[in-house]
């Protein structure tokens, strides 16, 4: 059982990243990852609400929505879950860190249409992960959610710090960057499968 967990813990950062691999929450990635810390701390934002979306939702779609014949609610319940969530999330930021609350901006409202924390929820359902199951991915999602937004933010200042050429300023050399980032991760896939045999 420990050795499956730390499959889909460490399959999530490496293999199944959700930004690099899946290609999910790629507006916060190119949005805030201009800065460590705003990166960081949008990071752990999307980790605490994608892992507290996961340990309400599997519950609610177990117990509540299959015995009742009502899978077909299952995307607008997960969304509304997850909207209070950041409604909390926000309320928290604003009161005991106001900072990092004024350095997310317009971002952090924007976590609740995250289609990483939707794709975590009902991708942990579809995959019949159990409720440990789905807690240790949601957890490996965001801490991959982390690894991808700080090294892009590593990326992005050596990027403005390069000389780039004309037509490639701005979101070009940025998207140029990103599929770059995305294809260095690549590799794991064979690291991840022979440890694991994921």
């Amino acid at each position: 059982m420990a050795m499956k967990l730390a499959a889909i813990f460490f399959t999530m950062i490496l293999v199944d990243n959700y930004v690099l691999a899946k290609f999910l929450g790629i507006c916060p990635f190119l949005g805030v990852s201009k800065k460590l810390d705003s990166a960081v701390g949008m990071s752990l934002a999307v980790t605490f609400v994608m892992v507290l979306a996961t340990a309400a939702t599997w519950p609610i779609q177990i117990y509540i929505l299959n015995p009742f014949g009502m899978e077909y609610l299952q995307t607008i319940v997960f969304i509304l879950i997850i909207a209070i969530l950041v409604q909390l999330l926000e309320n928290i930021l604003k009161k005991y860190i106001p900072t990092l609350y004024k350095s997310l901006g317009v971002y952090l409202p924007l976590i609740t249409t995250n289609c990483t924390i939707l794709g975590v929820t009902i991708l942990n359902l579809d995959n019949g992960y159990n409720f440990i199951e789905s807690i240790v991915c949601a957890a490996g999602a965001g801490i991959g959610f982390l690894v991808a937004m700080v090294i892009f933010s590593g990326v992005r200042r050596r990027v403005e710090e390069a000389n780039v050429p004309k037509c490639f300023e701005g979101l070009p050399i940025t998207l140029v960057a990103a599929a770059m980032t995305s294809l260095s991760f690549m590799g794991f896939g064979g690291i991840v499968e022979a440890i694991f045999g994921a």
